[in-house]
């Protein structure tokens, strides 16, 4: 260390002294600096003053640009941050959905499995053809019942849609209460076993479409992640500090990226 040095720090008091006459000599540097000035210092000092001022105005008007533009940048990477989110929320519910579509998908198989047993083994017993019945209203009747109360049962089941109940009241679409009943059972069967199908196949066009859904919210939910990381990882980067609406600290994200206001002295 020289013994200028040692010499400032020691007795601060020379350090003053410059200091002030540095302070008063700069408006004789600002005159003697501009040729004109030499003639006509007051103008000059005022140009200086001026000067001073106008950079300070634009110095101010770039700081208030670039805080809301940050402000601008936080605020749309809080909305896409909750915007993932709920999508994140969405995609759970959409594969509950799925979840409960690929279970219907195996209770319409199974009880698929069930009726067609049923029907094969009617279809065998009907090879061996139906016993001699009386021919009177007694035995019409009773068949009568028999198809009314198996069609209530199929239906009481789910075996058979409700509608299949009105139309083997009404003797419509198939059902005839004159048949033999063994008869009757074979159609009883076969259109259980077909309405069961059908149920299944439109379990299956349900659970692709619930899958198609689920994998779309997915694509939806990571494409927002990757834009709410993106956006995250710009403002905390970002080179000036934001002052939020309100004087309060804003947070993107889980906290991964605090931003804390600063108030605007800091350049």
């Amino acid at each position: 260390m020289n013994i200028l040095a040692e010499m400032l720090l020691a007795e601060p008091t020379p350090m003053a002294i410059w200091a002030a006459l540095m302070l008063l000599t700069l408006p004789a540097l600002v005159v003697l600096a501009n040729p004109d000035g030499v003639r006509n210092p007051g103008t000059a000092l005022l140009e200086a003053a001026n000067f001073v001022r106008r950079t300070r105005r634009r110095r101010a008007e770039r700081r208030a640009a670039e805080s809301a533009e940050a402000q601008a940048a936080v605020r749309y990477a809080l909305e896409v941050r909750v915007a993932a989110t709920q999508a994140a929320e969405a995609v759970e519910r959409w594969q509950a959905h799925w979840r409960a579509a690929a279970d219907r998908v195996d209770a319409t198989w199974a009880a698929f499995r069930v009726a067609d047993a049923r029907r094969a083994r009617s279809r065998q017993a009907a090879a061996f053809g139906t016993p001699w019945t009386p021919q009177d209203p007694a035995e019409y009747a009773a068949r009568e019942r028999f198809l009314h109360e198996g069609v209530r049962a199929a239906v009481s089941r789910a075996e058979l849609p409700v509608s299949a109940l009105a139309d083997a009241l009404a003797g419509r679409a198939g059902w005839d209460p004159r048949r033999h009943p063994a008869e009757q059972e074979v159609v009883l069967e076969r259109a259980c076993a077909e309405h069961l199908e059908r149920l299944h196949r439109a379990a299956v066009v349900a659970e692709r479409a619930a899958w198609h859904d689920t994998r779309l919210a997915c694509r939806g939910r990571d494409s927002l992640r990757r834009e709410a990381g993106i956006a995250e990882s710009r403002v905390a980067t970002w080179p000036i500090f934001i002052m939020a609406a309100g004087d309060s600290p804003l947070t993107v994200g889980n906290g991964a990226h605090p931003l804390f206001p600063i108030h605007s002295g800091n350049g």
